[in-house]
């Protein structure tokens, strides 16, 4: 089952259409079990264990979805953003690691 968290949901409605289309594809993969990996999603073991980043791309940036697996079965969205340098910056990470506590 796929969660998203309100604070998430949120900033996914700022992300233009076609990096929308690309989320539901790669959520749709990850709600039949599929295991994702690079090039769409990485772990992100400095935010917390099973979580992950899913990794979008369009004309108009960079996106990503940062997400947590619990047991195989459910999934959350945590955190939405626009990557506009090279590193995710410091106060992403933090707020996805903010965020993941309220949802352990």
């Amino acid at each position: 089952m796929i969660s998203v968290i309100k604070q998430c949901d949120k900033e996914l409605k700022e992300f233009p259409k076609a990096a929308r289309e690309d989320l539901a594809d790669a959520l749709a993969l990850l709600d039949e079990g599929v295991k994702l990996s690079m090039p769409l999603s990485r772990p992100m073991p400095s935010i917390g264990s099973g979580v992950h980043e899913l990794r979008l791309k369009d004309r108009s940036g960079v996106y990503r979805i940062v997400y947590f697996i619990r047991k195989q079965a459910d999934i959350y969205l945590i955190h939405a953003f626009q990557k506009k340098s090279q590193q995710t910056p410091k106060e992403n990470i933090e707020l996805a690691k903010q965020r993941l506590k309220g949802v352990l």
